[in-house]
């Protein structure tokens, strides 16, 4: 007998209780091999791939994608022992004989039928056929519609004589009677106007041109308000309710490509649609919101010259060491904030509510908050503080494309310690971010520009940018604060000041 086994829904890590299925890799039918990726689930953190537990054959898909499935639930069948099957099976999967007797299991019905209740002697040929058809595992017997007769209807009445043709049916007169939108012919209307009965909530009333017009729009009469005398429904009242049905769109909706849009469902006046909050950006909000009102945001602001910065990064895209990897301004503020956290350790640190304790890191994991289709997610470089300039540059670079193609893991967002958030890139020049949940601060770094500066008693126009640090406050009060982010700015505004605190 075949073996059927169930494929749970695993954790994917980080204590998530449910993940959306977004796209199967296999379909009924197909063979399968043990860690061969079958599914494609996406967390309130990243997509995640699953491997296949087991060998053998689809028996049955048990959510559409789309579906959000709690953790531990069966979402797969599979077919453990497709090739031991030495015998037809029913549609529950039951032999056809029965094997501890060696006797025929006794059948309810009259005669053998196949899985749609079609008895088996209404089928053709019968060469080379079972009387039963043929037999999918799993699925019961299967007919094959190629080859089967039209079946004879049985007469209506089993007790009227035979060879009695059935009374003819009454052609209507199309020409003679305008019909309503259920059939009943406007003639048959009293006061000159025809009616109809709309499942028990009484007559309506409306004139033929008037039914026509409702029924070419599309419009259900007995949702028109009426307005004519004795409650007649009008021309007018059936515009009205056509306007009412028209979609308004908003001017700021450029066209058709909306993917935001997919999974929502529009209201009833097609002016908005509501989408569900799921997934990355149901957790993203549930962590905003529990930092905001759980730690004490501080934020402090820093205008500096990055002039120089600007040069070493020219330099260094020149340079062959770097000819591999993408230099940017971004890569040189890491390793900047990298120098600071060494000079002031205690702002690497974690506020633990529960245990009232600080819990100092001497490692960090600098974050990196990434913006996504699905949402804003914050993966981490990990052991951030051992690396060379390059090395981090490489880590920068994996890091980046993993996020947005969607590919980051659960494992990838653990841990961090402190995050920079590039507003820059959006031309902002500067916010208050809000920390990562269980992080002690995080560094916004804002669009870079060609501004006037005073520089060496001149006015010179130089290249500018702002910097943002947001700080818990239980961990960090302002002087510590003020000092870090000192320091992340006198890096940027002079490169060579990493080598004397390197």
């Amino acid at each position: 007998m075949p073996r059927y086994e169930q494929f749970r829904l695993p954790d994917a890590g980080e204590g998530l209780t449910e993940a959306e299925i977004v796209e199967w890799k296999v379909a009924v039918g197909d063979r399968v091999v043990v860690n061969q990726p079958i599914l494609e689930v996406e967390t309130a953190k990243s997509l995640v791939e699953l491997p296949c537990p087991y060998a053998g054959v689809v028996t049955e898909l048990l959510f559409e994608p789309g579906t959000t499935v709690d953790v531990g639930t069966p979402i797969i069948t599979i077919d453990t022992t497709p090739d031991l099957v030495s015998e037809p099976q029913g549609a529950g999967g039951i032999p056809a004989s029965d094997t501890s007797s060696g006797q025929p299991t006794p059948d309810l019905v009259s005669e053998p039928g196949d899985a749609l209740g079609i008895p088996a002697s209404d089928t053709s040929g019968g060469e080379g056929e079972s009387a039963s058809g043929a037999v999918l595992v799993g699925y019961g017997v299967v007919g094959h519609s190629a080859s089967r007769r039209a079946r004879r209807s049985a007469p209506a009445n089993p007790t009227s004589p035979p060879n009695v043709p059935p009374a003819p049916a009454a052609t209507p007169d199309l020409a003679s009677d305008a019909q309503g939108p259920v059939g009943i012919p406007a003639s048959d209307t009293s006061a000159g106007a025809s009616r109809a009965t709309t499942g028990g909530m009484g007559p309506v009333l409306a004139k033929p041109p008037v039914r026509k017009l409702a029924k070419d729009l599309g419009i259900d009469l007995a949702t028109v308000n009426a307005t004519g005398p004795g409650g007649i429904v009008t021309r007018e009242d059936v515009l009205a309710r056509s306007n009412e049905n028209e979609p308004r769109t908003l001017a700021t909706y450029a066209g058709d490509d909306q993917p935001w849009l997919a999974s929502g469902t529009v209201t009833d006046d097609g002016r908005a649609t509501r989408v569900p909050v799921k997934s990355v950006r149901k957790r993203t909000a549930e962590a905003m919101v529990a930092s905001a009102f759980t730690a004490p945001h501080v934020s402090v602001f820093h205008t500096v010259d990055v002039t120089k910065t600007m040069r070493l990064v020219a330099r260094l895209r020149q340079d062959r060491e770097f000819a591999d990897v993408r230099v940017t301004p971004l890569l040189i503020a890491a390793k900047a904030l990298m120098l600071a956290v060494r000079r002031h350790p205690e702002v690497n640190a974690s506020w633990h509510d529960e245990t009232q304790e600080i819990e100092y890191k001497h490692y960090v994991n600098l974050g990196i908050a990434a913006q996504t289709p699905r949402g804003l997610i914050v993966p981490n470089i990990k052991d951030a503080h051992r690396m060379t300039l390059h090395d981090l540059a490489v880590a920068l670079a994996d890091l980046t494309a993993t996020a947005r193609s969607g590919r980051t893991t659960p494992q990838a967002m653990s841990d961090g310690t402190i995050t920079i958030t590039n507003v820059g890139v959006f031309g902002i020049d500067t916010g208050t971010p809000i920390l990562n949940p269980g992080e002690s601060a995080i560094l916004a770094f804002g669009a870079i520009r060609d501004q006037p500066w005073v520089h060496k008693g001149k006015i010179k126009v130089r290249q500018v940018t702002q910097l943002a640090l947001s700080f818990d406050h239980r961990l960090i009060d302002g002087g510590l604060g003020s000092r870090f982010l000192a320091d992340v700015a006198a890096i940027l505004e002079e490169p060579g000041q990493g080598l004397v605190w390197g």
